[in-house]
């Protein structure tokens, strides 16, 4: 029997507000099936508008075989909703069966969406900084929902942070952002971008369609490149690089794709998240590093389907009668 499922973004929310931990094994465990090739990822495709070039709705089809799911999730992206306190993206995912190729549920994604990069981004910070869990610093550019999902996944998994500081070009965001981590606890502050750019740990996540960074950190420090824009190639050339998936990182003019461009190569970048992860390489003394995750699909697809999974089993799922008109040849 075909059935249809929907899931709100009420459960998700809910459920993913409890279940950290879950979220990072999850992405972690996907990183390493698309590492040993057990995943199809092909590129996003980007639909944009002539009369609004800010403006964008993302596809992401992905698989995983050790899932038996493939799925496409439905991303838009429109950053004058900030003016309107609205949120910057929305989305939703379908997941569809690789045994008969039908669709079975459609998800509420934006928060997978948020959740995922923000697991994605902390597990990062912590193999970067040698898997340890204390930090002196952390600086945020840019204050929205992204990083205040990451602010919490450093939160729920107790890093021992003594200071976050906080910059963003609209001062409330900046505002709420530290008074959200002040309520969890934490020591943090405003300050200006250059303080900012300071710490020991540098997040970005911002709608930055170009680079404006363009002094270099020091050795000590680990950049989260979330937003994948701000940085200037000399300053990725500089340092070393690390990525969730180089072919799709290296597009789309972001700072690693602009680099590869000014250096005419990719010997700049040392590897995968997932290499890391591996042993493959290790992380070096004598420079930064800088993790630029582009977003892979595959991590949305498998947060989505465990997320599927729990809705069915606690009954927080709506099952639509009759949404397949017919499903018998004959």
């Amino acid at each position: 029997m075909t059935e249809f499922h929907i899931i709100g973004g009420e459960f998700i929310g809910d459920y993913l507000s409890k279940h950290h931990d879950v979220v990072t094994d999850i992405v972690k465990n996907t990183y390493l099936h698309h590492h040993n090739g057990n995943t199809e990822n092909p590129d996003s495709y980007f639909l944009r508008f002539r009369n609004s070039p800010s403006d964008r709705i993302i596809a992401l089809p992905s698989a995983i075989y050790p899932e038996e799911t493939a799925g496409i999730k439905w991303i838009a992206s429109f950053p004058r909703n900030v003016e309107h306190n609205l949120q910057r993206a929305s989305a939703v995912l379908i997941l569809n069966s690789l045994a008969t190729g039908y669709p079975y549920a459609c998800l509420e994604s934006s928060l997978i969406s948020a959740y995922r990069t923000a697991a994605s981004a902390v597990l990062g910070a912590y193999w970067m900084n040698r898997q340890s869990r204390t930090t002196p610093s952390i600086g945020f550019v840019g204050a929205g929902v992204i990083a205040r999902t990451i602010g919490n996944f450093f939160v729920r998994q107790e890093w021992k942070i003594n200071d976050i500081v906080v910059f963003d070009q609209h001062a409330d965001s900046a505002d709420h952002l530290v008074n959200y981590l002040c309520d969890a606890g934490q020591h943090a502050y405003t300050a200006s971008l250059s303080d900012v750019l300071a710490c020991d740990i540098v997040i970005f996540v911002t709608t930055a369609s170009t680079p404006y960074i363009e002094t270099a950190f020091q050795p000590h420090q680990k950049v989260l490149n979330i937003s994948l824009r701000d940085i200037s190639p000399d300053v990725i050339l500089a340092s070393q690089n690390i990525c969730d998936d180089i072919e799709h990182c290296l597009k789309a003019s972001t700072s690693p794709h602009l680099a590869e461009q000014r250096s005419q190569g990719r010997d700049f970048i040392d590897g995968t998240l997932a290499g890391l992860m591996t042993g493959q390489f290790q992380v070096r003394e004598d420079k930064p590093i800088i993790f630029s995750p582009f977003g892979l699909g595959v991590l949305d697809l498998a947060l989505g389907k465990y997320l599927c999974q729990q809705a069915i089993a606690t009954g927080n799922a709506l099952t639509v009668p009759g949404f397949f008109a017919e499903t018998s040849r004959w």
